[in-house]
């Protein structure tokens, strides 16, 4: 018997099994919701049914199941991250570039499952939104799931400020000022190869994106992002359509510009995308009061920066 608690209320009966039942097959979790061989409060519910504070729930014996609280990957190591916040409520990490945020499309594990096997004890811990692999910076997650719901009603009504920092290849016009506002629609397809791409097309998914200029330099442009939307890859592809692909970007870079950077005499030198999540405000799930976290640039950005500038000094 499981008693349901505060991180599974509101879950559906259906998908509460499937999370707490590993290795049992979604047909058979059916099939036992079918026949009433689950039962909560005593009485039999049918696959859609949300579960409540308090409820009772009866799972009939399963021999292939391992019922847990918590799933976790038995490949990917434990692992903790840089913490910018904590509390009981959210965990905030520093994810370092090249690190995917969870397993899937070829990649074994990310940041989640090492977080789970770090944190046995956890009985909730979920991502609030994601990173793409390349890109460092900021990173919720909810060790709750009355916090995970709230923040993500704020990221549906667009309450939540995500800021970005990155440096595009191009020249930023001098009539866009200081402020670039792009809301080029985008279209997510495959290519030949099966990987996953975006596009800007007219009948895509509207897209907002304001750019904020920090710094110019000779040929590259230092810039703030601020999402209005959260489409896949929006940054990197609204940056490439402005003519400013972003420096290190392998799939909507410059390639050539990229292959210069990389080698070992290059000078400005970059060996990752240079996409950093460096802000992240929204109103705390619990306390109502605002939160606030930064992610400092990680060094090897700072550096290319630097040497833009000492560039820029020298060619004056």
């Amino acid at each position: 018997m499981i008693e349901i608690d505060e991180n599974a209320a509101g879950q559906r009966i259906d998908n509460f099994l499937l999370r707490v039942c590993k290795g049992v097959p979604k047909s058979h979790i059916y099939r036992i919701l079918r026949s009433g061989e689950v039962r909560v409060n005593k009485g039999r519910i049918d696959a859609a049914y949300r579960l409540e504070m308090g409820d009772l729930v009866r799972v009939p014996p399963i021999r292939t199941a391992q019922l847990d609280e918590t799933p976790v990957s038995s490949n990917a190591p434990a692992a903790e991250f840089p913490i910018l916040f904590e509390d009981d409520h959210l965990i905030v990490i520093d994810k370092p570039a090249g690190v995917a945020v969870h397993g899937g499309s070829g990649v074994a594990f990310g940041v989640i499952e090492q977080l789970r096997n770090a944190r046995p004890q956890a009985k909730f811990l979920e991502l609030v939104h994601r990173l793409d692999r390349e890109t460092s910076g900021v990173l919720m997650l909810a060790k709750k799931r009355t916090a995970l719901i709230n923040v993500h009603e704020q990221m549906r009504e667009n309450r939540i400020d995500k800021r970005y920092q990155a440096v595009g290849h191009g020249d930023w016009l001098a009539g866009w000022g200081r402020r670039r506002i792009v809301k080029e629609p985008l279209h997510k397809y495959l290519t030949p190869e099966g990987e996953r791409r975006v596009r800007v097309q007219d009948d895509g998914l509207a897209s907002h994106t304001v750019f904020n200029l920090i710094e110019r330099f000779s040929d590259y442009a230092w810039v703030e992002a601020e999402l209005k939307t959260g489409r896949t890859h929006q940054i990197r592809v609204h940056m490439a359509h402005i003519g400013l692909p972003i420096a290190g970007d392998t799939k909507y870079g410059d390639f050539a510009l990229n292959k210069n950077l990389v080698r070992t005499d290059a000078n400005p030198s970059l060996k990752r995308m240079f996409l950093h999540a460096f802000r992240l405000k929204l109103v705390h799930p619990a306390s109502g009061e605002t939160l606030q976290v930064e992610a400092p640039l990680p060094a090897e950005c700072r550096r290319f920066i630097e040497q833009l500038k000492q560039n820029s000094r020298e060619t004056q």
